[in-house]
Formats: structure tokens, sequence, C-alpha cells
């Protein structure tokens, strides 16, 4: 498995999702086409004829089928699409937190795959490959051309199969070629460590894995810290650009004894599907601050926006990015499968953020580094073509920068969140009064 890493998420929050699956072709019935559609199916199947037959080098067919059903889907909203049978695998490989591969975080470098880091315990580690290395080539072929995308298909594999790196190192005077197992690589959804007396939990993504990961993290942190001196958790949604609606769902109970969590409403007024927490509050009351940002998505804005409304936790950072639609996964025939907006997603209050985000109850910045500074980094759901208007859009817009440095000590953001759990800082929103929450007024 390689990770997609990105310090800026937003450009790439247009896949994000929270998303359900249905196994089969039930669902509501539409209603027969009228003479008019038919009509214009008709010119379709003209143009795609003379296109096939007459055009200046013959067309892929497939590849022409694809391209008009994603137009399609394109054009209702910037999340439904058509997943062929490689991108739906790729899918299904993502949900379930498990792949096989290298085990390295990369991002993109002067044209070349950086190494951020090897995974503890993976291939990658045991070959020797470190954090801060180039990666020329893959299996003799030349990275500088290659999208990050392509380089990262290209490093993932069948398991016990071999590859071979070409690497860049700083200090070393010619290329080092590693040869690498690939293996199965599960990936922790939920990163923890103890910041002396307080629980600090990162979620990156909502797999399968999510909330297994979570319950594990928060006994662990328990295990390290006596009750008596542990002040609280750190819930940290930042870049989180969201998953399954199901785990969101559960990650959001575990801090919960009672009250809805998340809502969703389709197309007919009286499809409301509501979600309920359950008693137990798995980290016996403790103060909870959840960290935003722009890269914050749909499954983690659920979270954030239902522990808010609970008056269960203090949200602090800034704008989360503003995706409150559903896409449900509809497998299709030959492995293929439909993403298709299906519903909007409401929080307790009955709150949609869709294309607002979530506001946090105390605004803090993270500045940018230098080389960051004068780009565009300030991305939400309200700048994306085609998105659709909710309820609760104004002027202002959705998301906000999604940065998050890599070394804790610069992270102004944690520092502020660490601080009121502590008592060093004071704010009015903390600690939240659950008897204010907007649910019981």
């Amino acid at each position: 498995m390689i990770r997609k890493l990105s310090l800026l998420l937003a450009g790439a929050l247009m896949g994000a999702s929270a998303m359900s699956v249905v196994y089969g072709a039930g669902g509501t019935t539409a209603n027969a086409a009228g003479s008019e559609t038919y009509r214009q199916l008709a010119i379709f199947g003209d143009i795609f004829e003379r296109v096939r037959a007459q055009y200046v080098t013959p067309p892929e067919e497939k590849k022409l089928v694809e391209s008009a059903i994603n137009g399609m889907l394109t054009s209702l909203d910037p999340h439904s699409s058509y997943l062929n049978p490689e991108a739906a695998q790729d899918m299904r490989v993502q949900t379930r937190g498990e792949f096989g591969g290298l085990g390295i975080e990369v991002t993109m470098e002067s044209e070349l795959v950086k190494v951020i880091a090897p995974i503890e315990g993976t291939p990658a580690e045991r070959a020797g490959v470190l954090a801060g290395d180039l990666i020329s080539e893959i299996d003799g072929t030349e990275v500088r051309g290659m999208s990050l995308s392509d380089a990262v298909d290209k490093m993932r594999g069948a398991v016990d199969t071999a590859i071979e790196l070409t690497i860049l190192r700083e200090g070393a005077s010619e290329p080092i070629k590693i040869s690498i197992v690939r293996d199965v690589i599960k990936v922790r959804a939920v990163r923890h460590r103890v910041e002396e007396d307080v629980g600090y939990l990162k979620i990156n993504s909502f797999t399968e894995k999510t909330f297994d990961d979570l319950q594990a993290a928060i006994e662990d942190i328990k295990s390290q810290v006596p009750a008596d001196k542990l002040r609280g958790y750190v819930l940290d949604l930042r870049l989180n650009p969201g998953g399954l609606l199901d785990q969101a769902v559960s990650v959001t109970d575990t801090f919960l004894n009672r009250g809805e969590i998340v809502s969703t409403r389709g197309r007919d007024p009286k499809n409301i599907t509501r979600f309920d927490s359950r008693d137990g509050d798995e980290i016996d009351g403790k103060p909870l601050v959840i960290l935003i940002n722009g890269g914050s998505a749909s499954a983690s804005e659920i979270v954030a926006g239902a522990l808010q409304d609970h008056r269960r936790a203090t949200v602090v950072g800034t704008q989360s990015f503003g995706k409150g639609s559903v896409q449900t996964i509809i497998p299709l025939a030959e492995n293929g499968a439909l993403r298709l907006t299906t519903a909007l997603y409401y929080t307790p209050a009955g709150t949609s953020i869709q294309g607002k985000g979530i506001t946090p109850d105390i605004k803090v910045e993270q500045p940018l580094p230098e080389e960051l500074q004068g780009r565009d980094v300030s991305r939400g759901e309200s700048d994306l073509r085609g998105h659709i208007r909710g309820t609760e859009e104004d002027d202002a817009g959705s998301g906000s920068v999604a940065y998050v440095p890599p070394d804790p000590k610069d992270d102004i953001q944690l520092g502020y969140a660490l601080d009121l759990l502590r008592g060093v800082k004071s704010d009015p929103a903390f600690p939240p009064d659950p008897d204010q929450a907007v649910l019981n007024q």
C-alpha cells in the first residue's frame, strides 16, 4: 500500500464522501420517461454512431460510452460519477483499509516521488527506505512525467511480487537500487499518542477499520495515563476527507450517551433516516476538543457537527469544507459501480452544512509556511462548479486553509487545544454546557 499524502488536501476533496453501499438493484422506481426524453436518446445514438464511423481516427468505443456516462453524472454535482471496474475495485480497497503494497507515505516533489515516511513494520521499512528519499525510477521506468496517482498505482500490486525502486538519497554519491517484496499493508485509520496529560486522537479517514482503531487507541491512552491525571482528549479531524457514513456514526457514538447523531433526507420529503447514539461514553465524560480546518469534509463534518450540537465537544480551528451530501455506491454489471448523490445530511439541530461547513466555536488560524504563502489553498464545497446549493449556504461560502504543520511544535491549533484542556487558556465556549445544547432549547 502507498498512502497518497499532501499537505493541501482541499484540491483533492472532490472525491470526499459520506458513503453508503447498496447491494442490489432495488430502490425507488422512477417515472417512465416521456417521448421527448426518448427523442433525445435517439439523437445521442445517432451522434455516437457518426463519431464511431467518421471520426478522423478510430475512437475507443468503450471509452466513448464511459465518457458519455460520466458527462451525464458530473452535470448533476461534483460527487456523482461512474466507476469502471478498476476504479470500483480501488474504491473498495480504500474503504477496507488494507492494500497490497510497500508501506510508504509519499508526496510529489520536483517531479519525483518523495517519501514522507516508511510505515513501521512494513516491507519498505525492512528494505531500508528512509524518510526524505526521492524515488526516481520504478522498475526501471522514469518517475518524471508521471502523476502521483500513476506512480502510486505502479507501486501497488499483488502480495509477494517484487518491485525495484531507484532512490536518490541526500549524502549518497550514486542512486540506490532497492528491491522490495510487496505485502498486505494494514493502514491505521486512527493514530494516537499521549501529550503528557492529554490523549491525542487523529482520524485520517473513515474506513471499515476506523471505529475499531479508535476503540483500541482510547484503551491504550487510558492504560498510559491514570484517570485522575488525564485532563481530556483532542480529536483531530483536520485534512480528513471523509469516508463511510456508518463509521462516522459509530465514531460519534463513542463520545455520546444519547440523542440523534445525524439524519439523511432524500428526494422524497418523507424519506428521512435518523441515526441515534446508544448509552455509553467511552472517554467517561472527559473534556473533548475537536480540531477542524478546510480539509475536514463530509464524514468528519458529521462527527464535528453532532458533538458540537450536543455541546459534548468544543470545536477549534477554521471553517470546514462544507460537503453535506451522501453518495450511495450501487454495484453494476462487470464489477463497475455508480456513485450517486442520493441524500443530504443534517446535524442534530436540523442544520445542513452543504456549501457552508462547520463553523468552529473558537476560530484559530494556522499560518502557512513561507513556501506556501501567496497560493490559493482555501477551497471549499461552495467553490466547486455545479455543487448542490444548501439551505444554509450564505455568501461567505465554505472552506478555509487546509494545512497542518508536520512538526507538532509548529501546530498552533493543536497548542491552543492543549492549553484549553490544561487551563492555560480560557474561553466561554470551553468547557461546553450540555444543558445549553441547541437541541434542548
